[in-house]
């Protein structure tokens, strides 16, 4: 099985098409609705699935146009199978690259990563909750920043509270409403609540969530742990004194880098959480060949998986980095 290493191609263009795919799935997720690509309408009681309306036959069963046991079959074929085989499909993808959706995809960690940026520029810190400043090439902290990352926390916190709304009412009276004025008193107050709860949660929990509260996320972990085989990466300890000289205090741009707080050096069950965002793979690579070296970090897969799992295991605790 070939080692996989899209970072040494360019490390630069890995992360140029990560933002694309993030970017691309963003906009996805809030005009999905909208297109009436996937929502369920509470007022007709109706999904509706890439633009079609998607009828699990109960309605017709009730008015008499089938039988029970057509009606059955409409049930299996159309809900039970597409959401076996879209668990199937996702977990697959998990269970051989990890918490790829995450790091690719999800709308709420491109804020994580978005909200990281502004909350650095402003006090050092990718955290409220660091204790000490994480240190970054070229960036010095600005409290002029505070203000634009507030109102950034407040826009996203509305933008997803409406956002979900729209995928259980018609966006059109949805929005209607909000530039009219006219919006009913309950749908106001969920605007309200899910948006000050989504506002606090990415200004004071965004990792705290990724890591620990999100369900898609904890079932992706456990799926690629039980795969020895699943894409890690991977650490070239044979070359660690090459860490000391990266031009990050302590040898650490990978970790300053991972935008979960995460060690990249570490070994796999302290990777539980790791999203495959390649970002401590880029600052591996951007640091090394600066110095014209080899980066020390490389995603693996597949049998060099394997092996880069079986040499932690037979190293003593106190030796692994």
């Amino acid at each position: 099985m070939r080692t996989v290493q899209p970072d040494r191609l360019n490390p630069a263009r890995l992360q140029s098409w990560r933002l694309a795919t993030q970017t691309g799935f963003f906009v996805l997720f809030v005009l999905a609705p909208a297109l009436n690509l996937l929502r369920f309408d509470l007022y007709e009681t109706q999904l509706w699935f890439l633009g079609q309306r998607w009828s699990l036959g109960i309605d017709a069963l009730a008015s008499g146009q089938i039988d029970a046991t057509a009606a059955a079959l409409q049930l299996v074929w159309r809900a039970f199978v597409p959401t076996l085989l879209l668990i199937a499909v996702f977990l697959g993808v998990a269970y051989r690259y990890g918490r790829l959706y995450c790091g690719w995809l999800c709308p709420h960690f491109s804020m994580v990563e978005g909200l990281n940026a502004l909350l650095h520029r402003a006090c050092g810190k990718l955290s409220l909750w660091d204790k000490r400043p994480t240190p970054r090439a070229g960036a010095t902290p600005q409290a002029r920043w505070w203000p634009l990352f507030g109102l950034s926390c407040a826009l996203m916190g509305f933008v997803w509270a409406i956002t979900l709304l729209t995928y259980l009412l018609p966006p059109a009276v949805i929005w209607g409403g909000l530039l009219h004025g006219s919006l009913t008193p309950n749908q106001t107050r969920f605007l309200w609540i899910a948006s000050t709860l989504f506002t606090l949660e990415f200004a004071f929990a965004r990792h705290l969530f990724c890591r620990f509260g999100c369900a898609v996320g904890l079932f992706q972990s456990l799926v690629w742990m039980a795969n020895p085989k699943g894409m890690v990466v991977a650490f070239a300890r044979e070359r660690a004194r090459d860490c000391k000289t990266c031009d990050q205090p302590r040898g650490s741009a990978c970790d300053h880098a991972c935008p979960m707080r995460l060690n990249p050096r570490n070994i796999k069950r302290m990777m539980f959480s790791c999203v495959q965002c390649g970002q401590c793979l880029t600052a591996c690579d951007a640091t090394q060949q600066a110095q014209r070296r080899t980066p020390n970090l490389e995603w693996q897969v597949g049998l060099e998986a394997l092996r880069e799992t079986l040499r932690q295991r037979k190293r003593p605790e106190t030796e692994r980095d």
